[in-house]
């Protein structure tokens, strides 16, 4: 069965061939995946790469995840808590959640709720750097009440307490294997790290950082007959062109994600009839973050950082206001994205309760305006056409990760930048780099050595509290978190803060809709982001392979348990 489902529809289910009986665990062989970006560890807690969410989410799981629609679905927990059925408190001060019986982890030893609360606490432990910390704001204490019950209590009430635990980006780790990796020693557990143990349907044999991951079924997995291969190879390296041709056109490789290509190219190489292209919609939005500090490499330490002072550039609002004004979005996804994106002023695109209105003036490039606000600014055209105020020139380095749509979305804004007199040095980091999680390497998202990058992420179901948390101040990456900070834009305001104070204390969609949409504003009219582009998640799977139910709310492969080889 062939599909292309290149559709605005939100939360679209995507059910890919028939999920045929299993013989027997492991009766069809090796699983083989393609990660272009290659995995730099398998350790999510230590990533703020989709990457490592994705790769991880083989081997760890979370109490809960959402499924292909956006719904959350149980995983380790045996039902969903609600008001209802006594699982959550009527003051919305605590969640209980019922563990499944009999789970086990990849070593034979028993899942117990210890486990859950020691990963709350190797999350809050100071110097750990935790990526997901915003996953577990307000939560005060979680106690593990018997081997089959966990609690968190929260220090407000909590209308929306899904979390802490769900989702790809929190799942739980084995205590008896993490105890020793607490706080300022997380980074440094390699062997931890590469190898965790898990409750998921794989189990690690072997870790190439940024290179190749192999895995083996758990033979504790808890459905006997699952999952149906006996063994998961993810390869990284290369780009998305070749991977989209390792499995849509020779066959090699049974999926591939993050096919970030022209659509051309990809209906080209489909019609080769060994594969066929998968995506859905959920809150993925191609962006520019903008470096509110200065961050050349005479500043050492400091870069990046609030001590090294703010940008001399980008400081200025009217510079922000106008690089945004300048853009031709509708030109970048004609060109580059096709049916796969649509223009956006949001960061918060999905569902339609969260996405605003009030930012739409970037959807209609005004180079005019945007020229007439520099000039009312001070920055005055130079006879090379480059602006410059008060000696500063206003030039700008733009890095993103290597691959041909971002290169040709980067030439694209030097274009449209130049004509209101932006010079832009254009710089392309190879992506396992770029998304990875070292925190010895300048050139990470973290990091941010340059006055604007471009990236995309989104986050795990449509409640969007834990994912906005992540522009707060204290989410700033620095030394002292080990720079996996989720608030890579380095933003700081106040007044946002607040609102996500107010906004983890507010019952019912509608009310918090209002607020995520306020927060979503702050962000884009105060040009601490300039979003592009609402992006479908694009991945290719073999046509022999089925039971793919592909999903934006999660990991792709959430639901990898249940994949299978079609049986002629």
């Amino acid at each position: 069965m062939k599909a292309h489902i290149f559709t605005l529809a939100l939360a679209l289910p995507v059910i890919l061939g028939t999920t045929s009986a299993y013989a027997e665990r492991g009766s069809d062989g090796d699983l083989k995946i393609l990660s272009w970006q290659a995995i730099s560890t398998l350790n999510p807690y230590l990533s703020g790469g989709t990457k490592e969410q994705y790769a991880s989410s083989v081997v760890l799981e979370p109490l809960a995840r959402y499924d292909e629609t956006g719904k959350i679905v149980p995983a380790l927990a045996e039902t969903i808590p609600s008001v209802e059925n006594g699982g959550i408190s009527k003051d919305l001060m605590s969640i209980t959640w019922k563990l499944k019986s009999g789970i086990k982890w990849s070593d034979g030893t028993d899942f117990t709720a210890d486990d859950v609360a020691f990963t709350w606490q190797y999350c809050t432990a100071p110097g750990g750097g935790c990526a997901a910390a915003s996953y577990f704001d307000q939560v005060a204490k979680v106690e593990a009440q018997d081997p089959l019950t966990v609690k968190i209590t929260f220090s407000n009430p909590k209308p929306f307490p899904f979390s802490a635990f769900v989702g790809a980006m929190a799942p739980i780790l084995q205590k008896k294997q993490f105890a020793p990796c607490m706080g300022a020693k997380a980074s440094s557990c390699t062997a931890e790290n590469f190898a965790p143990k898990g409750t998921g349907p794989f189990m690690v044999k072997d870790f190439k950082a940024n290179d190749v991951v192999t895995f083996d079924a758990n033979p504790y997995y808890r459905d006997p007959a699952k999952p149906a291969f006996s063994s998961l190879t993810i390869k990284g390296g290369g780009d998305p062109t070749s991977a989209a041709s390792a499995v849509l056109e020779t066959g090699e490789f049974d999926y591939a994600w993050f096919l970030q290509l022209e659509p051309e190219v990809l209906k080209q190489m489909e019609a080769a009839g060994k594969g066929t292209i998968v995506a859905s919609f959920g809150t993925q939005v191609e962006r520019i973050d903008v470096n509110p500090f200065a961050n050349g490499a005479s500043l050492g330490a400091k870069r990046s950082t609030a001590e090294a002072g703010p940008n001399s550039v980008l400081s200025d609002p009217a510079v922000r206001k106008a690089l945004s004004m300048a853009i031709d979005r509708d030109l970048i996804v004609e060109a580059v994205y096709g049916k796969a994106g649509q223009p956006t002023c949001n960061i918060l695109p999905a569902p339609a309760v969260n996405a605003s209105t009030a930012v739409n003036w970037c959807l209609k490039p005004d180079v005019d305006g945007a020229n007439k606000l520099l000039d009312d600014a001070g920055w005055a055209l130079g006879s090379d056409g480059v602006r410059a105020k008060n000696g500063v020139r206003l030039s700008l380095v733009f890095q993103t990760s290597t691959n041909s749509v971002r290169q040709s979305e980067q030439a694209l804004l030097k274009d449209m930048w130049s004509q209101i007199g932006v010079q832009t040095e254009l710089r392309n980091i190879n992506p396992s780099i770029f998304f990875g999680g070292d925190a010895g390497n300048p050139d990470t998202i973290r990091k941010f050595y340059a006055d604007v990058e471009m990236f995309s992420n989104n986050f795990p179901g449509t409640d969007p509290e834990a994912y906005m948390a992540g522009w707060t101040c204290n989410k700033i990456p620095n030394d002292k978190n080990a720079w996996q900070g989720a608030n890579s834009t380095r933003y700081c305001s106040k007044d946002y803060d607040q609102i996500v104070a107010e906004l983890s204390k507010t019952p019912g969609e509608d009310a918090r809709g209002a607020l995520a949409k306020k927060l979503n504003d702050l962000l884009v009219n105060d040009g601490a982001i300039i979003p592009l582009v609402y992006r479908g998640e694009v991945a290719a799977r073999s046509i022999s392979l089925d039971g793919v139910r592909m999903t934006s709310w999660d990991s792709q492969l959430w639901n990898i348990a249940d994949w299978s080889r079609h049986k002629k």
